[in-house]
């Protein structure tokens, strides 16, 4: 059976266990036949196993309920897990596409033009982050081009628009920060370890946040409205976790956020032209306003 049907049986077990269901061996059976995969009890068990090992998720059965369930330890996010595997199967799929015949690229067109510029960072970075391990990076700063040089004690990595960052809490600074890997020119990773101090969590940060920056504005309830066939992709993608439909009527969606509105949120809207728009808060309308003067006063330049 290929890699591709291993990760997508992988996915439907946790995404069946993941729904606090506690459900019964025959039951993720039975769930796995629906989506077309007929598996003997021997592989289910196999599966589960895998997971453990594999990934680290404990998938542990409670005998009260006569089911299983998945240990929500700290750290576990299964949204994460699930995108994990779903970009793992994309490229399972296409490279199992390539062994059939070498012209199978032409009939790919990946979004990124550029290359994956510090990609060969990760795997020291993760080593680093998994065995807490200090780092001392020199990254350069995109706006001025300025090069510095950091003590780091890197916690996770995290994507957002096709690429990667580092979060790690720099000691001199007493502060969590965000590096592109695209601009860390150099990497040592120290030998000397770090404990993570309790009550500093990272992934907080960015609860509220769409994309990576979390320190501009304190989070607040942000309500938009779009056209009804912008409002189709905004309910097919949303914007934020925490995204709340008000409105869904012939001639708009209107939903409600609860998050900080950055720069990353606001080049979103912005990018939907007239086919969003803020309601509330008032400042930020005020924001949009100002920001789409000033765009119209460079073309009529």
């Amino acid at each position: 059976m290929s890699k591709h049907s291993t990760i997508r049986r992988y996915a439907l077990i946790i995404e069946k266990i993941g729904r606090k269901s506690y459900p019964s061996f025959e039951e993720i059976k039975d769930y796995m036949f629906n989506h077309g995969f007929e598996l003997s009890e021997r592989t289910v068990q196999r599966d589960l196993e895998q997971i453990r090992n594999d990934f680290g998720v404990d998938v542990l059965y409670d005998r009260h309920r006569n089911g299983y369930y998945i240990d929500d330890y700290e750290g576990f996010n299964m949204n994460n897990f699930l995108r994990f595997l779903e970009i793992a199967n994309t490229a399972e799929l296409i490279i199992e596409s390539l062994k059939e015949g070498k012209n199978a690229l032409d009939y790919f067109d990946f979004e990124s033009k550029g290359d994956l510029k510090g990609i060969e960072l990760i795997k020291p970075l993760l080593f680093a982050i998994r065995n807490h391990r200090k780092i001392i990076i020199t990254h350069e700063r995109f706006s001025t081009g300025v090069q510095t040089e950091y003590s780091v004690m890197p916690y996770m990595l995290k994507e957002y628009m096709y690429r990667w960052y580092l979060v790690g809490y720099v000691e001199d600074k007493s502060e969590f920060r965000t590096f592109g890997i695209d601009r860390i020119v150099d990497l040592t990773v120290l030998k000397k370890t770090f404990t993570p101090p309790k009550g500093k969590d990272p992934k907080e940060l960015f609860v509220h946040t769409v994309g990576l920056t979390y320190s501009i504005n304190e989070a607040s309830e942000v309500i938009l409205s779009f056209t009804p066939l912008q409002g189709k992709y905004i309910k097919a993608l949303p914007l934020h976790d925490s995204q709340e439909i008000i409105v869904d009527n012939d001639t708009e969606l209107r939903i409600k956020l609860f998050i900080v509105p950055n720069i990353e949120f606001k080049q979103r809207i912005l990018m939907m032209g007239d086919a969003a728009k803020v309601i509330e808060p008032e400042w930020l309308v005020e924001e949009m306003t100002d920001t789409l003067q000033s765009a119209l006063r460079r073309y009529n330049s």
